[in-house]
């Protein structure tokens, strides 16, 4: 009877025992999941803080690269901004001496009136004290200039410059030698001649039969005959060199000695 109890105590304290060890063991279990669920959390959050990490290194480097391209684009604006600040001031200054020059250019023009106008005076005077070639040409000349004077769509320096142009007309004549038809009174008688200027200091004519010859004596301001064996050959020689139809050579042509003044 006593050993019939002890075994079943034995068997009782053993089935317990079991009990006890599957309980600690079904704890455990549990505490292992546990704290696989937690390290599995932590690798997760590692992982996604990492990920951001790098994103936010990746945006930097943009970023950094980004502030440098601006910097050079900066550095570049800086120097482009001077030089163009150099030119704007010497645009200004030079906008400066432009004003200065128009305000300078109404005093020109009210002093550039009247001296065109004695130019033309002078050279109308002169032309009429002049020897006489050409008359009716230079004549016209001169009243065209005294025609634009009085035009409004012409400037003064355009006046001015046509003026001089016919002074330097006026100055070639000097330096050439011309042939040119025309007609002088011959013992009362309009004759059909030939002229012959060699620059201004001799004017000479000589009808189209080639039998009459004068020439111009500035002194006396009239016509005068030549002798006909004389100067005819001369003569007619300067008309064919003027014309271009011989080549340049000596002539023997009346011409007037200068006046000691």
């Amino acid at each position: 009877m006593t050993m019939h109890r002890l075994k079943n105590a034995l068997i009782a304290a053993l089935v317990s025992a079991g009990a006890l060890v599957g309980a600690a063991v079904t704890v455990q279990a549990s505490t292992l999941d546990s704290i696989l669920d937690l390290g599995e959390a932590k690798n997760a959050a590692a992982r996604k803080s990492q990920a951001k990490i790098d994103r936010l290194a990746d945006e930097t480097r943009d970023l950094l690269s980004d502030y440098k391209t601006v910097n050079k684009q900066i550095d570049g604006l800086k120097v482009y901004n001077s030089r163009l600040q150099r030119q704007i001031d010497n645009q200004m200054t030079r906008i400066g001496q432009i004003d200065n020059s128009i305000d300078q250019v109404t005093v020109i023009q009210r002093q550039m009136t009247p001296l065109v106008i004695r130019m033309i005076d002078g050279l109308e005077k002169f032309v009429e004290l002049d020897v006489p070639f050409h008359v009716e040409e230079r004549q016209q000349r001169i009243a065209f200039l005294r025609a634009n004077l009085d035009r409004s769509d012409v400037s003064v320096a355009e006046k001015f410059r046509q003026v001089l142009e016919a002074y330097k007309i006026e100055n070639e004549y000097g330096r050439k030698i011309d042939a040119y038809k025309g007609n002088v009174e011959i013992d009362g008688v309009e004759r059909d001649v030939n002229f012959f200027r060699v620059g201004r200091i001799a004017l000479l004519y000589q009808t189209t039969d080639t039998e009459i010859s004068g020439a111009w004596d500035q002194s006396s301001r009239s016509w005068v005959p030549l002798e006909r064996g004389e100067y005819r050959n001369a003569i007619m020689k300067g008309l064919r060199i003027a014309r271009k139809e011989a080549s340049i050579d000596l002539m023997n042509l009346p011409i007037a000695a200068p006046e000691a003044k």
